[in-house]
């Protein structure tokens, strides 16, 4: 055994010891008092039989009480948290050893006045709770003088929700050991609650009441604990408490907190996908488990953002094999490690390797085999990718040539595409890319036995190199936080929700496809920034500026998700969507994508690449 733990044991021993030194005197001392009661708080009126009959029974009841508060395990709870549950098994052990004391009466014919085993169960059941509630008042009282010897004042806190997920949180502050949080008010849209108090805080009104609530008790923190609150409720109250400057915190939704204790570790900072005000997007896990499960799955770009949620997401539903292939080995290594460690049965091959390189896709297809592809892998930077043009071309689409064709020759039965809303009538080369990779696709669909599909969605929060993670950098370097244009607006979904829906549409597709991932409603930039810096606890223009630099090279005011020539036809859930594939030229394409390649492989970087690609994305406008 450890050090520490023989510490930890030797300290429990000592508590457990003292506090049934503390047991044995109540018992003598309620002995004693109980007679004393009875007769009128007169000791000189207690009868000598009474006595003699109480001191000769008094090592019995000592056993038979300690057995008893044993037996409701009184010396197990963490009396720092004392609450409702140890009081019960207080008066349990006591009303069970008191009744134990009336049946020795009858057995050993003892002579006791018939209103002592009353008055002895009231005495020990104020002593033993006092003792043992003591003991968390104790520590509290000890916790405020550490705060004041330290000259911290605590951080005054609203809590919002005065259910129970409310009542746990005020209760984990209250009993910290050093706190450093004190609830000065509570917010409930209940009226039934207004002016009533939960351990002795006022509830003192509903949402309306939070800014003056703010004012009037100098709040710093507010906790939002309804878990059981829709995604538009918690918009709403994030919307009111954003504007008061305060930090806020959450707890998590009530899936989240299913069988864990609710305390203050489990809040978490108020999100930007807080301020979406949608529930998540659901989708139907049985489908997915039913083509992943048992197959072996290949993920290139499978360290980028979505690239390594759906490594996290296929490695769910049990798949026979999970490949991934990264030219960054950085990022590579590390969904490896987190695989590894959430997953430890998983049959998992990391891989380094360019889309690139023809002979080293031929190789990995030829040696794993996989059943199913999920190609994420490419430059995806707008302003970067529009001052290496080539690059782009030659990882983007020449990568994604290489892997379709090595998909084909080894007999995959599926081939997911990544795609994004910026291949729709692109005016960047980033889009034009790939939209020339879900011609590509569309092409070899046609031409092999396996099902080639792509799927097209928007911006997703917090994925690397995105606004959301720019603004929080700005922020915390004190700004500016910088906007291209105050009415540039985007489509945002959570990683985990586009993820989930592409595997869904892998699990719909039949080839072709362009599925569309729905977005819900677009977002305006600067709403954005604004909403993270009010987050964060500070004022626009006072505290952070926000500077609007124009857009840059290739960037739209708005993406689209569909081009006027596609049709959009629904599917089983309602926020995937499928695009009608637009005819064109294959053979023509085909010889185009020659050309192409020859070009930027003896070409260096310039605008010229972008002519070639106008000639073959027609919807390609150039800025």
């Amino acid at each position: 055994m450890s050090k520490i733990k023989q510490k930890i044991s030797q300290q429990m021993l000592v508590r457990i010891i003292m506090l049934v030194l503390l047991d044995i005197i109540s018992i003598m001392l309620c002995t004693i008092f109980a007679l004393y009661i009875r007769y009128d708080f007169s000791f000189k009126s207690i009868p000598d039989y009474f006595w003699k009959s109480a001191l000769t029974f008094l090592p019995i009841n000592l056993v038979l009480t300690m057995f008893s508060f044993w037996a409701w395990r009184m010396y197990k709870s963490v009396w720092r948290y004392a609450s409702a549950t140890e009081l019960v098994n207080i008066i349990g052990a006591i009303v069970c050893a008191t009744a134990g004391q009336v049946a020795c009466k009858y057995i050993f014919n003892l002579r006791i006045p018939r209103s002592y085993p009353f008055f002895y169960m009231i005495s020990l059941l104020f002593m033993a709770a006092g003792i043992r509630f003591s003991y968390r008042a104790l520590r509290m009282v000890n916790a405020k003088r550490r705060m004041m010897t330290y000259g911290k004042e605590p951080v005054k806190c609203m809590v919002i929700g005065a259910g129970n997920a409310g009542n746990q949180i005020i209760k984990e502050i209250t009993t910290a050991q050093y706190l450093t949080r004190k609830v000065c008010c509570i917010i409930d849209d209940g009226k039934q609650c207004w002016g009533k108090r939960l351990r002795g805080i006022p509830i003192i009104g509903g949402r309306e009441s939070i800014a003056d609530a703010v004012k009037e008790y100098g709040i710093e923190e507010i906790i939002i604990a309804i878990p059981s609150a829709k995604k538009s409720e918690i918009k709403e109250l994030v919307d009111i408490c954003k504007e008061t400057s305060c930090k806020l915190r959450i707890l998590p939704g009530m899936s989240q907190i299913i069988n864990c204790e609710v305390n203050t570790d489990i809040l978490r900072d108020v999100q930007i996908e807080d301020l979406l005000g949608r529930e998540p997007v659901s989708t139907n896990l049985d489908e997915i488990m039913g083509y992943v499960s048992g197959s072996v799955i290949m993920v290139t770009g499978g360290g980028g953002s979505i690239g390594s949620e759906l490594c996290r997401q296929i490695a769910c539903h049990n798949p026979k094999q999970l490949i991934i292939v990264d030219i960054y080995e950085n990022n590579a290594y590390d969904i490896q490690q987190e695989l590894i460690r959430n997953h430890p049965e998983l049959n998992l091959v990391v891989l380094i390797a360019s889309v690139r390189n023809t002979l080293r896709m031929d190789n990995i297809f030829e040696e794993y085999r996989p059943d199913i592809v999920y190609h994420a892998a490419a430059h995806k930077h707008v302003p970067l990718m529009e001052e290496s043009p080539n690059e782009a071309i030659k990882n983007n689409v020449l990568g994604t040539l290489k892997v379709v064709k090595a998909a084909d020759k080894w007999n995959v039965k599926k081939f997911v595409m990544i795609s994004t809303d910026k291949a729709v009538n692109p005016t960047n080369i980033m889009g034009a890319s790939k939209r020339i990779c879900e011609m590509i696709v569309q092409t070899y669909n046609n031409r092999s036995k396996t099902e080639f599909v792509a799927v097209r969605f928007g911006n997703v929060l917090g994925s690397n190199g995105s606004v959301i993670p720019l603004f929080k950098k700005q922020i915390e370097a004190g700004g500016p936080v910088t906007v291209t244009h105050p009415e540039i607006i985007r489509y945002f979904m959570t990683i985990p929700e586009a993820v989930a829906l592409v595997l869904q549409a892998g699990a719909y597709a039949k080839g072709g496809e362009i599925f569309v991932l729905d977005m819900g409603e677009p977002v305006k930039i600067l709403d954005l920034a604004e909403n993270l810096i009010k987050l964060s606890g500070l004022k626009v223009g006072e505290d952070i500026e926000i500077v609007f630099t124009g857009l840059r090279p290739g960037e739209k005011l708005y993406e689209e998700m569909l081009m006027d020539e596609e049709g959009l036809n629904q599917t089983k859930n309602k926020r995937i969507h499928i695009g009608k594939p637009i005819e064109f030229d294959e053979d023509k394409f085909l010889k185009e994508l020659d050309e192409l390649k020859a070009f930027v492989e003896s070409e260096p970087d310039s605008e010229k690449v972008k002519d070639k690609i106008a000639g073959i994305v027609t919807t390609y406008k150039r800025q």
